[in-house]
């Protein structure tokens, strides 16, 4: 196996993990909030989906595909086009409410992109620092790490909440 192999094999999974979730869940389901203040079905996946997107384009110097696919303007939410959910309040949760196909679409097209960035990237790439913010600067692939532990938590978090009485507050 090599790099490529595995971290397409770890976006995969949280594909997966998103696709399992959303099966089979309305509007109203997808906007509960666990136990009445606990980050929502929708909002837990727009927000990794929004995370993949944003960091992986910025690490690939690729268009995001919220914008750049039209995403932002089909979900039409009251947010700035450039949010990604972090430190959003109990309001902003609340506004993230959007029909299953639309999120269910959104992640594929983002999982398509990262893909795509992943099966061209060579072990040397892995390297290339991508911020200069932090100390030490933070590579590619360890950029990829942290998405990948990012958006595997908020998955894990849909899936669970899923789970809690069909999504009912507890």
């Amino acid at each position: 196996m090599n790099s490529n192999d595995l971290l397409l094999d770890a976006f995969g999974r949280i594909r997966e993990i998103v696709d399992a979730t959303l099966v089979g869940l309305d509007d109203e389901s997808l906007a509960r909030r666990p136990a009445g203040n606990g980050n929502s079905i929708a909002w837990l996946i727009w927000h990794l989906s929004r995370v993949e997107d944003a960091q992986v384009a910025s690490a690939a110097g690729l268009p995001q595909v919220w914008t750049s696919q039209g995403f932002a303007g089909r979900f039409g939410l009251p947010l700035p086009e450039r949010d990604t959910g972090y430190g959003h309040s109990s309001d902003k949760v609340d506004a993230v409410r959007v029909p299953r196909e639309l999120l269910a679409e959104y992640y594929e097209a983002v999982h398509r992109q990262t893909a795509e960035v992943l099966s061209k990237l060579g072990d040397d790439d892995l390297d290339r620092v991508v911020d200069t913010r932090w100390d030490p600067p933070v590579t590619f692939g360890v950029r990829l790490v942290s998405i990948i532990a990012d958006c595997l938590q908020h998955a894990g978090q849909a899936a669970y909440a899923k789970g809690l009485k069909g999504g009912a507050q507890v």
